[in-house]
């Protein structure tokens, strides 16, 4: 720590009880009463040295005349800073530091201790150490600290918006500019190799590496209000988001303390809930997060979703303000595509808590989110795209698509509540639109883990709850698993059954067309006069086309015998049911006993194909009728 050193006479001063006593060998005539402490002086040291106390004298003379009583109740420092003072106007050896330079300045201004009283005086000489103590990043760090001590004296001098441009100058260049330890704070105390300083001299030459963060953990110490000036001063030198932001993530996670509590109620214990309910929240720590909030950039991306939406949690539990709590849950909402799941299952914490997780918080950040992305598709329209980048772009998951995914899982995670209602459930399923899921398998799932959970709901409930989804887009497995799923209503499980018929078709009718290419493609390679090698090289060509064929007709024949065994089980569940057998002739099912396919089956095996009301032409690969395939029901 630097220190200045004033006066070369040795201590004359010693203290007797609550009184300071100056041994010159001369009686004092004067006493200066600071607090509880007495002084006893003389007035000639203190009149040379200082204005206010000329006049103080001067006053006093006038109006008694054995003895002069002058009192200093509102010395900024008290007692103690003004024993250095009376110190220096007696020429005795005194110490100047970091930790009391500001009382002593913000005293000498009050005394008006100026060069008109002595050249060298006070106050240049504490403006002069000042000066140099801001050239130092501990020192001015420990400056700041002290003027809350004298806060309003330090205001109006100016010392603590110097102290801030300094602090702030520093932060803001590179570090490597600085020579270690002045840039690396307080916490500096090794070199990066393990070696230690002798005498000032370091061991190793090596400078040790700083880290953008360095300065994080020394401007923690700072108190609110000046912390929050500094982060202000930061801002106006054009500090990039991203530093402001990790600091103020430090700054939190040292001072508020409850911002680690919230992660004790992620199960959602509904008795622990409620006894930190009854608990007041900490006006202290409510005022902290409501400060920190109101500093955060405003650049989307900059501070982590995850930090936010622990502020968003925390901020729930602190009852903050309507407008902390917007703020947060805008904020959310604007990055909500970077979010994970297990932040967004906030507990609910009003005093009702009629569902375990708080959906209407979640249900608002979205609504925000939605709101977002309708403006940036807007300028995205209206902007103009370099063709490169229409043909070129990422194959990455658009944030819509990324905010559908996680917005299923939210809701699979909160449909086993049983206080969850059913327009609860809808109205947060309905805000994606339809087109933002490639599949729908998340949605079903969500829907299904509902409707085990409410298994008092009415059929109609039930077809409202599935129409949120679309059965078209299911994968093959959700749909396998919806087919057989009895929580379903039957319209939806015939719907099911539909669209993989169609898909099935669709996939046989693909599997021939790309037969029939490859046998054209046969037949005009082999009117072609091709030279040796090129038959050779044909030969491989036609081998491998055959091999190809024969892929073909294995994967036909394995789709067949799938639509076969899909039919048997739809026959199963509906053979009771007569009236249906006309629904599932529509989507091309035929109901047949058992020795009537025993009959097709051994049918086709024979090759021969069945009658039937309108029979379809068998198809013809490799310029024949298929024997084994040939019969394909629709």
């Amino acid at each position: 720590m630097a220190c200045m050193k004033l006066g070369s006479k040795p201590e004359v001063f010693h203290l007797d009880g609550q009184s300071w006593f100056c041994s010159t060998g001369l009686p004092s005539d004067v006493i200066v009463e600071v607090g509880e402490i007495s002084f006893h002086l003389h007035k000639f040291p203190l009149l040379s040295r200082s204005g206010l106390l000329e006049n103080l004298i001067a006053e006093s003379s006038v109006k008694e005349e054995n003895k002069c009583i002058l009192q200093l109740h509102d010395l900024p420092g008290g007692a103690k800073v003004f024993l250095v003072i009376a110190k220096f106007c007696y020429g005795v050896k005194i110490e100047l530091n970091a930790s009391n330079i500001v009382s002593v300045r913000c005293a000498a201004e009050y005394l008006q201790m100026s060069e008109d009283y002595g050249e060298g005086n006070l106050i240049i000489q504490t403006e002069t150490f000042l000066n140099e103590i801001f050239g130092n990043w501990t020192d001015s760090l420990k400056v700041l600290e002290t003027c809350e001590e004298v806060f309003s004296y330090a205001e109006d001098l100016h010392v603590v918006s110097r102290c801030l441009n300094s602090l702030a100058m520093k932060a803001c260049a590179d570090p490597s500019l600085f020579s270690w330890p002045v840039s690396g704070g307080r916490s500096a105390v090794q070199s990066p190799e393990g070696g230690v300083f002798w005498n000032g001299i370091g061991t190793t030459a090596k400078p040790q590496s700083v880290g953008d963060d360095w300065w994080y953990e020394d401007v923690s110490l700072l108190s609110l209000p000046l912390y929050k000036r500094l982060i202000l001063v930061l801002e106006s030198r054009g500090l990039k988001p991203e530093k402001i932001s990790g600091s103020l993530i430090h700054y939190t996670k040292k001072h508020l303390y409850l911002l680690g509590r919230e992660s004790s109620f992620e199960n959602g214990d509904r008795a622990t809930l409620g006894s930190t309910m009854s608990s007041p929240p900490n006006k202290e720590q409510r005022n902290l997060l409501e400060q920190i909030v109101e500093l955060l950039p405003d650049r989307k991306g900059v501070t982590p979703t995850n930090f936010l939406l622990r502020l968003l949690r925390t901020s729930i539990f602190l009852h903050a303000g309507h407008t902390c709590r917007e703020n947060l849950e805008k904020r959310v909402g604007a990055q909500l595509d970077q979010a994970v799941l297990e932040d967004l299952l906030i507990p609910s914490m009003g005093y009702s808590m009629e569902t375990l997780y708080d959906v209407d918080c979640v249900q608002r950040i979205l609504d925000h989110f939605m709101i977002v992305d309708r403006d940036m598709s807007d300028c995205t329209l209206t902007s103009v795209v370099d063709e490169g980048q229409l043909i070129g772009g990422s194959h990455s998951l658009t944030p819509i698509t990324m905010v559908a995914n996680l917005m299923d899982g939210f809701l699979a995670e909160v449909a086993p509540d049983p206080n969850l209602k059913l327009p609860k459930f809808q109205s947060l399923a309905a805000v994606i639109p339809e087109f933002a899921r490639p599949l729908d398998d998340g949605m079903y799932r969500a829907i299904d883990v509902y409707l085990k959970a409410h298994p008092w709901l009415t059929d109609s409930e039930r077809e409202q709850i599935c129409r949120l989804m679309n059965c078209q887009k299911l994968s093959l497995e959700a749909s396998t698993h919806a087919a057989q799923n009895e929580r379903l209503p039957l319209r939806v499980i015939v719907q099911v059954l539909f669209f993989e018929q169609l898909r099935l078709r669709t996939s046989v009718a693909g599997w021939f067309f790309v037969s029939d290419n490859l046998e054209n493609l046969q037949n005009h390679s082999g009117n072609l006069a091709l030279t040796r090698t090129e038959l050779s090289h044909q030969a491989g060509t036609r081998q491998n086309q055959v091999v190809a064929v024969d892929n073909v007709r294995e994967r036909v024949s394995e789709l067949e015998k799938e639509g076969l065994s899909m039919k048997e089980e739809l026959e199963k569940m509906v053979k009771t049911k007569g009236s249906w057998n006309m629904i599932f002739r529509r989507f091309g099912f035929r109901p047949k006993s058992k020795s009537c396919d025993a009959k097709v089956t051994k049918n086709c095996n024979n090759g021969k194909e069945q009658p039937s009301a309108a029979p379809a032409p068998a198809p013809v690969v490799n310029g024949s009728k298929n024997p084994k395939n040939g019969e394909v029901e629709a």
